[in-house]
């Protein structure tokens, strides 16, 4: 790791960790629009996050609306262990957690239920995105290691309240949305929650003019004091081009200078918007039972349906022959290909069964949860196009013929799996707790072509253990361990070049081992922590006789040594008298660890940035008027899996000002600000996806301007 990187991360942490001690002697603040409590649909416990043996943050809708956050992806804004995985404007979100990417199939949640990321996910009718930081086996039977990302639906209110929304992003984005909700009936029993939400959407980035729109209805009906009853369901429509992103040129790291950001690869005359239609749905029962036992019942749906399209700059060939299939030509010319996916169709249905209470046993208490948890997906396609039309230019000024033949098959996906879980705390002592999580998951998935090509047909049963031990040390600080698995399952692809084709290999299980220091007051909040993660890698290794994969019955996919990742992270949440900083840090030291290729280990993974700073200052400068400024570091990476091209660090500067006004019954809050305020130009993400290298720039100096009125 370069020396620079150490130091900016040891500075900030020792700021932070200083800060935190600091902050314990401050006086009493009254603090206002803090973020709400992880729910246990996330953690699993219902204790507070402060309490927890585990890294789970709570990101609030008003922290989201002071920075502009309208999607997943902007969550890479505040936390320094989140950042880009491969996010284009408009497309869905794909975010990395302590260097690893979720899976989009199996890492997210709405409201504690497994849902689908590969849409674009609205945030109108969302009080918050929660992030568990840590090994997901405790709440996923199958996913990817480092964490989980729920959503937090918006429930009626006890008051009634109304919100109206207008803002305004330089470029031509327009955007307006309501927040109701009211309470209705005698006794107030009955609970009303409307969202509406509608933007004319035109970034700086050119050939990327859409528009979207959300309707969300939520409801609650008080039974009695024992009873609640509660129902939602969302409607989001998206239609937008999406961002072609550069490459590599040859073998060269091209000047992120001399590159246009606003400039859309995706810009031919036939490029057509990428189109998200969802709809979400979900019935939540929860009942009070005996001896302060709780029983919940929660049913999810979710249908989407995509129309993905793309003028799709992959490989080329150069004037001398030579094929690059990582990146652009070295005089910036690329294959180009019209790629359509239209109506794809993909539903998740799950029910959640659960009941939680203490219980006395051994003469110890125990907070138990037992559950059980069903889910079935199914994605359905027609066939795709993936036809080249051409050659294209980074200057954006090739023009090609269009060619949309579904000459190409797609893939049809089901899968079925059943979960049995527990969790319990124990309470050992006044100050030490041990925590108990286990999971065991049966699943079934298949595929097929749409043309009825490679089918894998497979079944598996895994089982996901987490343990914890947690002493509070001094009054509101804990000192904790924790050891969990995680479970991911693979299938050799059904190609003939492999001997395993079509079968499934052994369960990918990943462990972390964790150890933090945590603290939570009305006036801070904070944390230190070091993990460890090893992860199953997957690996192509070519069959004796054979000097690379790619003849019939050449090659095995198997499982080959792991993918290490060790970190340390700091963040705290102060604050004081008139204003307080959001920060955190991030070192992680990730590595190839284990494999038969003796070459591969020791390589770090791409587009994983080795440190990571970033804060979020607000300060009250006069009554109503607050000023705000953002800091986000992130240190250099790779472009490449062998490493030979790294990407430099970046450091942007973003600025900001909240003005609180008194209007009679109303208040109106006036937000203005400027992201990127030096107009730093840089490579933001190197992600590599289909073994090709992919460069995003950072957006350019950005005027975004709002008006939030509470009536």
């Amino acid at each position: 790791m370069a020396r620079s990187s150490l130091s900016h991360i040891a500075t900030a942490t020792a700021l932070l960790a200083s800060g935190l001690a600091a902050a314990q002697t401050l006086p009493a603040v009254t603090v206002t629009g803090k973020a709400a409590e992880a729910a246990p649909s996330l953690t699993g416990f219902s204790e507070p996050p402060a309490k927890l043996p585990m890294q789970a943050l709570s990101l609030s809708a008003e922290r989201l609306d002071d920075l502009g956050i309208n999607q997943l992806a902007g969550i890479t804004k505040l936390d320094a262990s989140v950042s880009d995985a491969y996010n284009p404007v408009g497309y869905w979100s794909q975010l990395k957690i302590r260097g690893f990417d979720l899976d989009n199939r199996f890492n997210l949640r709405r409201d504690g239920l497994p849902i689908s990321g590969e849409t674009a996910l609205s945030l109108a009718n969302k009080s918050g995105i929660e992030i568990l930081k840590g090994s997901s086996g405790i709440q996923a039977g199958t996913s990817s290691p480092a964490g989980l990302v729920n959503f937090v639906v918006k429930r009626p209110l006890a008051d009634d309240a109304t919100t109206l929304t207008v803002g305004a992003i330089q470029g031509g984005t327009v955007e307006a949305s309501v927040d109701h909700s009211q309470r209705l009936g005698a006794q107030r029993e009955f609970g009303l929650r409307v969202n509406l939400a509608a933007a004319h959407l035109e970034p700086t980035l050119r050939n990327s003019q859409g528009h979207s729109n959300t309707v969300a209805v939520a409801t609650d009906w008080r039974v009695s004091a024992s009873t609640l009853i509660e129902a939602e369901v969302e409607f989001n429509h998206q239609a937008q081009p999406s961002q072609q992103a550069f490459s590599l040129l040859g073998n060269t790291l091209p000047d992120a200078k001399r590159i246009d950001p606003n400039l859309n690869l995706n810009n031919q005359p036939w490029s057509q918007p990428v189109v998200f239609d969802n709809t979400h749905a979900s019935l939540r029962v929860q009942q009070k039972l005996a001896g302060d036992w709780r029983a919940q019942a929660s049913l999810g749906l979710q249908r989407l349906r995509t129309d993905d399209r793309l003028a799709y700059a992959f490989g080329c060939t150069a004037a001398d022959g030579t094929y690059y299939a990582s990146s652009f030509c070295p005089d910036g010319s690329y294959d180009l290909y019209d790629f359509r996916s239209e109506h794809e169709h993909r539903d998740t249905t799950a029910l959640d069964l659960s009941a939680s209470g203490p219980l006395q046993l051994a003469g110890l208490r125990h907070d138990l949860t037992v559950g059980g948890l069903t889910s079935r997906f199914k994605s359905r396609s027609q066939g795709q196009a993936y036809n080249g039309v051409g050659t294209g230019n980074i200057d954006g000024s090739a023009v090609t013929p269009a060619d949309p033949t579904l000459a190409y098959a797609n893939t049809n996906r089901d899968e079925r799996s059943n979960e049995l879980y527990l969790r319990d705390h124990v309470a050992l002592s006044a100050d030490t707790s041990a925590w108990l999580g286990l999971r065991h998951t049966r699943l079934h998935r298949r595929s097929v072509g749409t043309d009825g090509s490679e089918p894998t047909n497979y079944s598996q049963g895994v089982t996901t253990p987490w343990l914890a031990v947690s002493h509070a040390i001094a009054a509101d600080w804990l000192l904790y361990a924790s050891w969990g698995q995680g479970i991911e399952s693979q299938v050799a692809p059904n190609l003939p070049m492999y001997i395993n084709h079509g079968q499934a290999l052994p369960a990918l299980k990943s462990r972390q081992t964790e150890v933090g220091l945590k603290t939570g007051t009305q006036r801070v909040e904070g944390a230190l922590t070091v993990f460890d993660i090893r992860r199953p890698a997957s690996q192509d290794i070519a069959l004796p006789g054979f000097a690379a994969c790619g003849d019939v019955d050449s090659c095995e996919r198997r499982i080959d040594g792991d993918e290490r990742h060790r970190g340390l992270e700091a963040s705290a949440d102060l604050k004081w008298q008139g204003g307080g900083v959001f920060a955190s840090a991030t070192w992680l030291h990730a590595r190839r660890e284990g494999s038969s290729d003796a070459s591969t280990n020791g390589r770090k993974p791409p587009n994983v940035p080795q440190s990571a700073v970033k804060a979020q200052v607000r300060q009250d400068l006069l009554p109503g008027l607050q000023a705000q400024l953002g800091l986000r570091y992130e240190g250099r990476r790779y472009a490449t899996p062998d490493n030979s091209v790294s990407v430099p660090a970046w450091t942007v500067a973003d600025a900001g000002l909240r003005y609180l006004q008194g209007a009679g019954n109303q208040t109106w809050i006036w937000r203005a600000a400027i992201d990127n305020l030096a107009n730093r130009r840089a490579w933001r993400e190197s992600p590599w996806q289909y073994e090709h290298s992919y460069l995003y720039p950072l957006a350019p100096r950005t005027f975004r301007a709002s008006l939030e009125i509470k009536l």
